[in-house]
């Protein structure tokens, strides 16, 4: 039971570090704890629709596997299944459970709520991995999975709070664009994340470190530009 005890601290710190780093750079108004752990509780409540829309994905695209090469398979694969559907049921819980709340009143807020449910996801995910693979997996699912769920988070939120502000001033336009792009943008990124790793091209391997380097940079300046340059909506 210590074992199985310690085994999910390990799994979870991660993930737990990283909201309260998220948390201490939302600067000008804080948000409840409850509600982020609400959140968080919801982006790990997400895996379950997301595995269910993983395995019929994978279940229709295996029918059609001879057709494809196993490149493009795995970039279907990636960014088709896998991406899609862990990227939007994220979003789908990230709106249904803020979108009208009263404490998303400023531009940050979307952010910071987006990676609650982000990080929610991935320490639950990281619990399943552990569990299924054992605690050889801690260490590079630590320093690449969960922060790679933190990025494609923060990359929705931008866009999440900026279809906020446009449907606060009546842009529906703008609102409808920039939605379409909290969902695009991360799906296209966790779909790269995961070709690389599904390609079993040397050159891709090599190209995905560097493109976890250049990620986390960008999302590093966007969390340290939309902490300093925050305001209400």
């Amino acid at each position: 039971m210590l074992i199985i005890r310690i085994l999910l601290a390990l799994a979870v710190l991660p993930a737990i570090l990283l909201m309260a780093y998220i948390y201490r750079k939302d600067s000008i108004e804080k948000e409840p704890l409850g509600l982020l752990i609400l959140m968080a509780v919801s982006g790990a409540v997400s895996c379950a629709p997301a595995s269910w829309l993983e395995r019929i994905g994978t279940g229709l695209l295996s029918g059609f596997r001879m057709q494809f090469s196993s490149l493009s398979y795995a970039a279907m694969e990636a960014f088709l299944i896998v991406a899609l559907a862990e990227e939007g049921c994220k979003l789908f819980f990230l709106k249904k459970l803020t979108w009208n709340s009263k404490e998303f009143n400023y531009r940050f807020d979307g952010i910071v709520f987006s990676v609650f449910v982000g990080l929610g996801f991935a320490a639950f995910e990281n619990i399943l991995y552990v569990f299924n693979y054992g605690p050889g997996v801690l260490a590079s699912r630590g320093l690449l999975a969960i922060p790679g769920h933190m990025t494609f988070a923060i990359f929705m939120g931008i866009f999440y709070s900026q279809a906020k502000i446009n449907s606060h001033y009546g842009y529906e336009q703008g609102r409808r664009k920039n939605m379409r792009l909290a969902l695009l943008v991360p799906m296209l990124l966790h779909g790269f994340y995961d070709f690389c790793l599904m390609s079993g091209l040397r050159f891709l391997s090599l190209a995905f470190f560097l493109f976890v380097a250049l990620l986390d940079c960008a999302a590093l300046k966007a969390i340290k530009f939309g902490s300093e340059n925050d305001r209400s909506l």
